[in-house]
């Protein structure tokens, strides 16, 4: 029976021997009985433990994105989490993240399955390894980039660096986030053109929406100006503002005026912070834009510009003189040639 069935023969195999005595039918028997039923024990062990672990890393996965990090709340008033898109963005990461766990949880389970199967056949591994070696190394050479962007991605994901509808900045591409896959992440910036970023190709991530933003507004007044009263105007405006219904919900601290910012040949810039919900700041910024022009021309505060020099050459030889664009233009009749004694400039 040794000889028949091994030095562990199975019970089919024993059973098989000591009712038939035949060497023949005992191998015919532990082939279309013992090897088929050993076979579809492992395949049931690989099906019982694949579902146990897709099950565990999906319970996981769901369990670590079910809330924000601690590091994502801090100094966000509770009332701003509750609508926050935290839903939307924990499904997504956690179908994305989940799929692919699951994804090589049952490729590593079934290869180790199909190994077993394998050794009950009787089938030689050795040059089955080499060969998948051989063909290992060859794809890992021809895949790296592959490879880099999918682990770039998975955690990129886990870490929620950025996640659909954000606004970002990945380096070249900027823009409104569409899609975020595991390889490769879809912007559309504000001409409309749509951004295939791979994943290992990201460097550095300046997510403009995470959390919360912030309305940053330097308004440039003259030196003749007062600082106080421009600030006073500034800021009730920015008040006014801000208590609009169509924007009270969007800010998450009052305006701020945080003083004199910079001295630069035009004026004096006053800068203006106003803290937000994330994805609102520019909107903000526009409606506060056009309502300080109106509010600081009402006030007489007026606001600097550059003041262009030209060049102004007399004919009668006397020196040139230096006129900034607040001198009168030529009078419509004067003559548009020169005469014959001035010279051409």
């Amino acid at each position: 029976m040794t000889d028949v069935c091994g030095d562990a023969p199975s019970w089919v195999c024993r059973t098989a021997y000591e009712w038939t005595g035949s060497d023949f039918w005992t191998h015919v028997i532990d082939w279309v009985v013992a090897k088929p039923l050993t076979i579809a024990l492992i395949g049931l062990v690989a099906l019982i433990v694949n579902h146990v672990l897709r099950r565990a890393i999906r319970k996981t996965v769901e369990r670590v994105t079910s809330r924000p990090s601690d590091a994502a709340v801090v100094g966000v008033p509770p009332s701003l989490l509750v609508g926050r898109n935290w839903a939307e963005r924990r499904e997504a990461r956690a179908q994305t993240l989940g799929t692919v766990l699951r994804s090589i949880t049952s490729i590593v389970v079934w290869t180790v399955a199909m190994f077993a199967v394998f050794g009950v056949l009787n089938v030689n591994l050795g040059p089955l390894i080499a060969g998948a070696g051989i063909a290992g190394i060859a794809i890992g050479f021809g895949a790296q980039s592959f490879v880099k962007d999918v682990v770039t991605g998975i955690f990129m994901l886990a870490e929620d660096q950025y996640g659909v509808g954000d606004i970002v900045d990945l380096g070249e591409a900027k823009g409104t986030v569409e899609r975020v896959s595991i390889r490769v992440t879809r912007l559309r910036d504000v001409y409309g053109v749509v951004w295939y970023v791979p994943n290992g190709e990201i460097r550095r991530v300046a997510n403009k929406s995470q959390e919360w933003a912030r309305a940053l507004l330097d308004v440039t007044v003259s030196y003749e100006v007062d600082i106080a009263e421009a600030s006073r105007v500034i800021l009730e405006t920015a008040e006014a503002v801000v208590a609009e219904p169509a924007w009270r919900d969007d800010v998450i601290e009052a305006p701020d005026v945080w003083g004199v910012e910079d001295f630069g040949p035009a004026g004096i810039s006053i800068r203006l912070v106003v803290k937000t919900r994330p994805a609102v700041q520019v909107g903000l910024m526009r409606e506060l834009r056009g309502r300080l022009k109106e509010a600081l021309d009402a006030a007489g505060v007026p606001l600097a510009y550059d003041q262009a020099m030209r060049i102004q050459v007399r004919g009668d030889g006397s020196e040139p003189v230096a006129a900034t664009a607040d001198d009168p233009p030529p009078l419509a009749d004067e003559p548009s040639t020169p005469k014959d004694d001035e010279p051409v400039v």
